[in-house]
């Protein structure tokens, strides 16, 4: 007499499926449902941010045409002239000092902005953490009043502020610290100024979110083992706040490297910075795939930036 065993047995039609199989089907049915809802949200970010930027790609790998625009023939030269330049005598390379000179004033004058506005900003951060929870609001909207306004008009502030005749001078002048009024304006003083006022706010916000959360009573801890208020606040004010003076920094780096109003307002056309730059190629220098090879530039100094502060604080979550 011939047996089957259970596994040659033939399932019938309507038997059920195995857990496996269902939860598979599950997973498989809500992936296409979230892939279903991110599609509009997925075609803007083509359309209206990776769309442009390779349109710039492609610019920056072609060649300028007669009087603006691109010619569709295929040339790097548009990124050697980032830091190359021929000489229009015997065509050979040399540094582009021109352009080596606005990535260094752009460079240095971001940095010394970040650090004039970590100067200011954490004590102001400070102030306003430390004061009563029913004012504390009050500071903060003081803050970020003048954010409301437009970028123009808070630079021209700044302008009507040290100008020759401007508000600072006329106070020099009456106290009698100075004969003549000072040249301030069109200098990279006038820029560093206006572009620590404007990106201020930046640092300050994320600095007073750090000190906020910070547990006072270290402090009297520290106090109590005889440290020092330098000793505290090196040791165990800073380690807490860091996050928020990173991402501050960062904050105010990367729009102070693409800077475009507050060099050219206050600067006056000599004192150029990389946004200058790159709306002087797209405008009166007429060179598309240079502005675009320069525009990819900027943004890969800000990729690295906003690489270094993902992967410290990432760091930091990892030491807890």
């Amino acid at each position: 007499m011939a047996y089957v065993t259970p596994e040659s047995e033939a399932l019938p039609l309507d038997a059920p499926a195995e857990p496996g199989a269902l939860e598979a089907e599950h997973s498989s049915r809500d992936v296409r449902q979230r892939w279903f809802l991110s599609l509009p949200s997925i075609l803007i970010i083509f359309f209206f941010a990776a769309g442009p930027l390779s349109v710039m790609l492609l610019y920056s790998f072609l060649t300028p045409g007669n009087y603006s625009g691109v010619k569709w023939e295929f040339s790097t030269d548009a990124w050697s002239s980032i830091l190359m330049q021929r000489d229009i005598f015997d065509d050979t390379l040399q540094w582009a000092d021109a352009h080596l000179s606005i990535f260094w004033r752009s460079l240095s004058l971001s940095m010394i902005t970040t650090a004039l506005t970590l100067i200011f900003g954490l004590p102001t951060a400070w102030f306003i953490s430390t004061r009563p929870p029913g004012r504390r609001e009050l500071w903060l909207f003081l803050m970020t009043v003048p954010s409301w306004t437009n970028l123009l008009v808070r630079t021209i502030a700044v302008q009507e502020m040290i100008r020759a005749e401007g508000v600072i001078n006329n106070v020099l002048v009456f106290v009698g610290i100075v004969d003549e009024p000072v040249q301030m304006m069109f200098t990279n003083f006038a820029i560093g100024l206006g572009m620590t006022y404007v990106y201020l706010p930046l640092m300050v916000l994320p600095i007073y979110a750090a000190v906020e959360k910070l547990d006072k009573r270290l402090l009297e801890a520290c106090y109590d083992l005889y440290a020092s208020r330098w000793q505290a606040f090196y040791r165990v004010i800073l380690p807490l706040v860091k996050p928020g003076i990173i991402a501050g920094s960062i904050l105010v780096f990367v729009p102070c490297l693409g800077a475009y109003v507050v060099p050219r307002v206050l600067g006056g056309g000599k004192n150029l910075m990389f946004g200058n730059l790159i709306e002087l190629q797209f405008g009166a220098g007429r060179n598309w795939p240079l502005g675009a090879s320069l525009s990819f530039t900027l943004m890969v100094i800000v990729m690295v930036a906003l690489i270094f502060y993902i992967r410290v604080t990432s760091q930091e979550r990892k030491d807890g």
